[in-house]
Formats: C-alpha cells, structure tokens, sequence
C-alpha cells in the first residue's frame, strides 16, 4: 500500500500535538475522545489517522525516536565541529529531559514493551554516538577526560530537575535562566578553557529563549 504524503505530514502534526499531554498525564487511562480534544479534531478525523490508542502511541514514539536519531553532532574532525557538536548535544539533551520523564518511561515498559524497547534502543544508540564523540574530542586535545558515566549521569538528573516548576519557584528563576547557566556549566566540564572559543555562544541565546518557550507551553 503506498503511503499519502500529505496524510503521513498531517499524521505527524497531529502527534506532534498530543506527545506534551501523554508527558503530562500519562496515557493508560487515557480515551480516544480526549485524544481527539487535544488534537483539536473530531474523533471520526481521528480514527482517518489512527485506528486506536495504541496506534497513537506507537506514533508518538515514532516522533521521540525520529528525533534523537535526527540529533546527531558532526564528526568531520574538525575542530570547530566540537564546538557545534556540543551545542547541537546540549540542545537536544534538555529536549530530551523535558519530554521522556520517568514516569514516561516506566508506564510505557508496563503497558506498551514493544515500543518502549524501540525508544530505550535509540536512546541507547544516542549513547554510544555521545560516547564517541567525546572520545574523540579527548583524543584531539579538546574535551577534558572527564568520567562518560557522570557526565551521563548529571545530564540525566540535572536536565529533568531543573524543569520542575518547583524548583524555579524555590530559587527564583526563569526556565530560560537555568538552561543558560547549565549550558555554561557543561561547556566548562567539557571543553578545556584553549579551546572555548571554538563554541559560539552567541547563537545560543535564541536557543535558550526557544526551548523555555516549547518546554513551559507543552509541560508547565
């Protein structure tokens, strides 16, 4: 069966709308009328797109797949690639942090294990292209020889924290504020002091401003 394009576009947009609700709410208990809602369509336009919840689904982890294998940092050797690998890596790993909670995580594992596989496999992928790229960056006199398991570790944690409304509350600071002040703290743990002019940093406050506005329209 050939696949319409334009069908297949309009199918993404709808997920596209749907993925910070599941992030929010979770899914199992979720109904293809509320779906429907979020998607601002009725639920016979619905069903022309998707022929169940689990249909959704799996389409929503098309859409986080697809994007982390999208994401991957130049490795050309060059050594201003590092610069813009790192940025291209932090961009993607706050994204990653807002959108693929715990919670999400362990409620896909338990409902749906198929595509929670096929999501822990490109994170996993993501991994081992992180892992490289740092090495290589060691190798060329670049990147500090820092720990790839902590340096996983506190993004991990860091990105997911930071994005708490609470925790912005507690200390008095805008979403946009927190990714700047950690994108500077990665960039000193990573990139030795030599070298920190390869990083652009002016191209990232557009960046900033982006992402604390996707991150507080979808989740907060």
């Amino acid at each position: 069966m050939e696949v319409n394009p334009q069908q297949d576009e309009t199918k993404m947009k709808l997920v596209n709308k749907v993925v910070p609700m599941i992030r929010r709410n979770g899914f199992q208990s979720l109904k293809m009328e509320e779906i429907a809602k979020h998607m601002d369509v009725s639920k016979a336009t619905l069903y022309k797109y998707f022929s169940s919840k689990v249909d959704v689904i799996d389409a929503a982890v098309s859409v986080l797949v697809d994007y982390i294998r999208e994401q991957i940092a130049p490795q050309d050797g060059n050594l201003a690639s590092f610069g813009r690998g790192f940025q291209m890596l932090f961009e993607q790993s706050v994204i990653l942090g807002a959108y693929i909670s715990d919670g999400f995580l362990k409620e896909l594992q338990a409902v749906y294990e198929d595509q929670h596989q096929r999501l822990q496999d490109a994170m996993l992928d993501r991994q081992a292209h992180i892992s490289s790229f740092y090495r290589q960056g060691i190798q060329n006199g670049v990147f500090h020889a820092n720990s790839e398991q902590l340096m996983f570790l506190q993004d991990y944690v860091l990105t997911r924290a930071m994005l708490e409304v609470k925790f912005l509350m507690q200390y008095q600071l805008t979403l946009e504020q927190v990714i700047a002040a950690y994108y500077g703290l990665v960039k000193n743990q990573l990139i030795k002091a030599e070298f920190q002019e390869l990083v652009d940093d002016t191209v990232m406050h557009a960046v900033f401003v982006k992402i604390a506005a996707k991150v507080t329209r979808d989740l907060h």
